[in-house]
């Protein structure tokens, strides 16, 4: 494929390899074996909803990248990826949904009759062990079919890779910032009380897809998450088909995706008066992320963060025992976090340009809940907030 219809360079691509293989040789491994999709892409371009069934990229410490997909899947590569053909292999449909055979006896098969079995057995194999779409069958095959490797966990070494972004890839994020400010923008003007919120989703999901004038949106890796009420006391619940009501808190998180970068954002509305205990919270939370943000440097420790946010908190007798927030990019279903670098009292990393993460100060309490988040790039002398939505409770009145 020309390079000029793919996102990224033929420098970009490679400088990314380069930067795999430097962190394979410091752990010794002959090879990794990739399933996970977003790193899959971020090595070959190769974009599809075709994770759901088994595919793996095989990356020798020297020579050419295999990757192997189901037959249908694998004919298109070229498509979005920059590899050749000749490198994009399809493994037969009879290997779909089997119990007693799996897809990846047959690459297994196929590794070997490319003679890179023999080449890589002197080392370390590293496999992606806790990828989403990494199951404890395919391991099993590999493990069966080439009992002369010596497989290792590879502790998510493509995504510590991704860590530090791109110009390209930040481009991209600001970008998927305008999608999610559009999407956010739309749920403020439609959660009233008497509305479902089912409908209330729909409209969000529809400026999640269409975008701007200036950028179209690409799904996200989750759908908007929206507790409401009393159950805006826990994190992660989806929507239903009630109505909204009076003196209900609703937070709302979703994100904006471009080309499968991801800006998350999280606010919360209250449907009339909100309670002392809201204001308290809310205030509380809005101070703290406020208090991270004009802190955030390059050479500041991630756990510095967490510690500025914590005594904020413990100023008001509050306390949150999930993490801050974590590193953001690239990403498919079912998340839109890299794995890596989480803000939290125990993560020593150093902050460097060009990360970026998603602020959380989520408070669950009993009962209600409050969310306030903020995506951020680490710039050369302090932050860059890719989103300017106003930081708080966001209250409608009837």
């Amino acid at each position: 494929m020309d390079f000029s219809d793919l996102d990224f360079s033929a420098q970009e691509y490679a400088e990314r390899l380069t930067g795999v293989r430097d962190r394979m040789s410091a752990q010794g491994l002959s090879a990794l074996l990739i399933a996970d999709p977003a790193n899959i892409n971020y090595l070959t371009g190769y974009n599809a909803w075709s994770f759901y069934t088994p595919q793996i990229l095989f990356v020798p410490a020297e020579g050419d990248m295999l990757f192997f997909a189901r037959e249908m899947d694998a004919r298109p590569g070229f498509r979005t990826s920059w590899m050749p053909m000749d490198q994009i292999i399809g493994y037969p449909e009879r290997y779909i949904h089997r119990p007693h055979i799996h897809p990846f006896d047959w690459v297994s098969f196929m590794l070997r009759e490319r003679g890179v079995v023999a080449e890589c057995a002197d080392g370390y194999i590293g496999m992606e062990m806790d990828a989403h779409f990494f199951s404890p069958k395919g391991y099993r095959a590999f493990v069966n079919a080439i009992p002369e490797w010596d497989f290792v966990d590879c502790y998510e070494l493509v995504n510590w890779v991704r860590l530090i972004k791109s110009d390209r890839e930040i481009e991209l994020m600001r970008k998927a910032a305008t999608v999610a400010t559009a999407a956010m923008s739309v749920a403020l003007d439609v959660i009233r009380p008497g509305a479902r919120q089912c409908d209330v989703v729909g409209e969000v999901s529809r400026a999640q897809i269409s975008g701007t004038e200036e950028v179209g949106g690409d799904y996200p890796a989750i759908v908007p998450m929206m507790p409401t009420g009393e159950a805006s006391d826990a994190p992660h619940l989806t929507w239903t088909e009630d109505r909204f009501e009076e003196g209900q808190a609703v937070v709302l998180e979703l994100a904006g995706a471009y080309k499968r970068y991801h800006t998350p954002l999280a606010r919360s509305v209250i449907l009339g008066q909100p309670s002392d205990e809201l204001v308290r919270v809310s205030s509380t939370a809005d101070e703290g992320i406020n208090a991270v943000m004009d802190a955030i440097k390059p050479g500041l420790p991630v756990r510095e963060l967490a510690r500025i946010w914590n005594e904020v908190l413990w100023a008001q007798g509050l306390e949150k025992p999930s993490r801050l927030g974590y590193s953001i990019g690239l990403g498919y279903p079912p998340d839109w976090g890299e794995r890596t670098v989480s803000i939290r009292t125990e993560d020593d990393t150093i902050l460097e340009e060009n990360m970026t993460f998603h602020l959380i100060g989520g408070m669950w309490m009993k009962g209600y809940g409050y969310e306030l988040s903020e995506p951020f790039r680490v710039s050369a002398n302090g932050v860059e907030a890719f989103t300017s939505f106003p930081r708080q409770l966001k209250q409608i009145r009837s």
